[in-house]
This record gives structure tokens, sequence and C-alpha cells, in this order.
């Protein structure tokens, strides 16, 4: 089995440059993507396609959003990282913006207790660090996926990003494609209370719906434009990414 850690900066820079990285399309800019969880041979092309949409020159910075239900004691857990180290060298954190996230509200914490080499950002790290020069990194961990942390979550995240040219990495393991449809069509039609009844009351096959839910929400509030890449085979949905279209709101 595919293991992302142990690939070679080349055989990453070749998929994501298969998948079209640095494709000049200067009226979007891709400020989320949904990313599996692991990334393994079933979905690595996939993450490739959404990651290589990404502009290296337009993003400064990663917050990395994980779903770690139970994990900590803290529901909104940031590690205290200073620089986390891959096969493909150093990433420094952005401390300046893990503070102004500890400084907004009480459930943020830094806190390193659901943190380890099983975390999907190591997951995440090889594709960013080829795709993109020069980044700091932010990471967040939900352990409490209820309705009120998701929303404050997502709140904070609109309020605080905008100005940072940041890209907002939402961890996610997809479901199919009819349910992706029916969840999307409810926040397009700006239905967001059926939205949460139809997360929290049925069954999603969607593992770290916290994290997706998370990106939907900012997604709305942003007025992003939602792109899924969808497997022809399995009619699997693994990754997706958003853009700002026309007038962009960020500074």
């Amino acid at each position: 089995m595919m293991d992302i850690t142990s690939l070679s900066r080349e055989r990453v820079e070749s998929e994501l440059v298969q998948s079209g990285l640095n494709t000049d399309e200067p009226e979007n800019r891709v400020r989320l993507i949904f990313a599996p969880q692991k990334i393994k041979d079933d979905n690595f092309k996939s993450a490739c396609r959404s990651y290589s949409q990404i502009n290296p020159d337009d993003i400064k910075t990663v917050v990395v959003v994980e779903s770690t239900p139970g994990e900590a004691e803290k529901r909104l857990a940031m590690p205290s990282f200073k620089t986390i180290e891959t096969g493909f060298g150093p990433v420094n954190a952005n401390e300046r913006l893990r503070n102004d996230f500890a400084d907004e509200d009480d459930d943020f914490f830094i806190n390193d207790n659901a943190f380890d080499k099983g975390s999907t950002l190591y997951q995440q790290l090889p594709i960013l660090q080829t795709v993109l020069d020069n980044f700091s990194i932010l990471h967040i961990q939900i352990s409490d996926e209820g309705p009120p942390i998701i929303k404050e979550l997502a709140m904070a995240l609109q309020e605080i990003l905008p100005s940072r040219n940041a890209l907002l990495v939402c961890c996610c393991d997809l479901g199919d494609q009819e349910e992706i449809d029916q969840i999307t069509n409810l926040l397009e039609n700006g239905n967001i209370s059926s939205l949460l009844n139809r997360v929290y009351r049925n069954k999603l096959n969607i593992e770290g719906f916290g994290s997706f839910l998370t990106g939907l929400l900012v997604a709305n509030k942003w007025g992003l434009s939602l792109q899924f890449d969808t497997d022809s085979g399995s009619g699997s949905v693994y990754s997706g990414y958003a853009v700002v279209e026309n007038q962009p709101i960020f500074g």
C-alpha cells in the first residue's frame, strides 16, 4: 500500500504536473481544499487534482483542520510545535496566527494531546511542500464535533483568515456523489438549518464530518464555488476544492 510520507518529491511533483499544476486561471483563487485524511493508492490522483488548482504565489500560510473526536480534552486543540519536519524539509508553524485563534475563544487551546505521527497533517505536507515554495502552517484538531463547536470554529476561520493569504485544508473522507450532491444543494440554496439536520440526524458516509462541515460553512460565508472530484468508476468523491470567483473578497 502506498505511503505518501515515503514518496519522493519527484514522484509527487510528477502526479501534480499531470493533474494540471500551475494552470493559469487568474480569475479563480482557490481558498479551500477538501483532502483525504489518509492519502493512499485509490485517492492520491484525486488529491493531486485538487491541490494542483492552487496558485503557489497566492498562498502564504495553510490551516489544516482535522477531526479527532474524543481524543483530547480540549475541544479545539492546536499543537505547540514551532517547526514540523518531513522528508521534504522543515515547515514553520504560524505562531502569530495560532495565538490569534487562542485569543479568539476559550475553546481554542494550544495542546498536544491528540497530535502524533498519525495526524493527517503529515499526509498533507508532502503535497503542500511540493506545490508551495514557502509557507507557514497551523494545525487545528476538532475533538468535539457538536454543532456549537463547529459553528464557533467556522466563525473564527471566517473572521481571521481573509486577510492572511491563507489556504484552508479540511481533512475528511467523503462519500458517494449522490450524498455530496444532496448536502451541497442544501448549502447552495441557503438551507443551513436543513444542512445541519441532514449531517447530525442522519448517519453520513463521511469520516471527519466535523472538518467537512466546517469547510462547507466557511465556503458558504465566503461565497466560494465548490468543485468535487468524483471517481468515474466507483462514483466515490475523494477530494474537492473551492474558489473565489469574479470579485475576490480577500485582501
